[in-house]
Formats: structure tokens, sequence, C-alpha cells
């Protein structure tokens, strides 16, 4: 079973149906790792879509209540201030997602994400600091198929 780091935008999608999603709740079957960050980002999303009447508070909050059930353990975002600001000023990029990349550097595990805009950051960044470290949703189905032909 491979460890992953995720982020907002993969684990919504296990609760909204959004594109992606099917390809979101293969993680579930993996150990996963997320910074503590990602409860708030993902009720802000949900809070978003009942202000754009695309939910309504109940289903909201019954999602919100799904995810924080999700089996993620959670790392304090506190150790990664620092260097995900020093991160993002790098790569002109939000440091709340420059907070996932630490920890999957930390933690020496791939980051799925489904900000395109993040793995196109990472991949142009000079050095390439954190490119063998970010999957993009839409890569992962090729990478657990990688992982099952390589299993005993």
């Amino acid at each position: 079973m491979t460890s992953f780091i995720v982020d907002a935008s993969v684990a919504i999608k296990w609760v909204v149906e959004e594109p992606g999603a099917d390809l979101a709740v293969l993680l579930l079957d993996h150990r996963l790792a997320a910074p503590d960050l990602l409860g708030p980002e993902c009720a802000n999303v949900l809070w978003k879509k009942v202000m754009r009447r695309e939910l309504s508070p109940d289903e909201a909050e019954t999602m919100a209540a799904a995810l924080a059930q999700a089996d993620i353990a959670l790392h304090p975002t506190r150790g990664h201030l620092r260097a995900a600001l020093a991160t993002a000023c790098a790569f002109g990029h939000p440091a709340y997602d420059c907070i996932y990349l630490c920890l999957a550097e930390q933690l020496a595990q791939p980051l799925v994400t489904a900000d395109e805009r993040l793995v196109g950051a990472v991949r142009a960044a000079p050095g390439k600091r954190f490119a063998e470290l970010v999957v993009s949703l839409t890569e992962l189905r090729q990478i657990l198929a990688d992982e099952r032909i390589q299993e005993p």
C-alpha cells in the first residue's frame, strides 16, 4: 500500500461530485496524510458552494462531517511555516499550498493534487526541488497501475 499526501482539491472530491472524483476515491485505499490545514480548506470550499447555491447548508454540513471522519494522518502546519513561505516566494504560489509541498518533502511521500496550477508552478520552478513529489490527480491512475504491476 502506497502512502500519499493529499490536498483539499483532492479531498473535497470524496464528498462533492466533481470531475476527477472517481480518481480521488481510489486514494481512500491507501495511507493518507495531510497538514492540519486540510480541514479548514475543505470547510471553505463547502462554504463557497453554499454561497453559490450549489449545496444547501445541510448538505455541506453532512459533507464536512464525512471529511472529518476520513482516515488521514494530520500533521501540524506550524513546523512548515518558514519553509512554506520561502517556497511560496520562490514559486510565486500561495503559501498554504506550499505547506503541502513541504510536508510531502518531509515525509518523502508524493503529494496528489487536482490543482493543475500548483503542478505547473512546481514543474516550471528552477531546481525542480519538488518536481518528483507532485502528482496531478490525472496522473494517479497510471501510478496506481504501475504499483500493481510491481507487486509480487
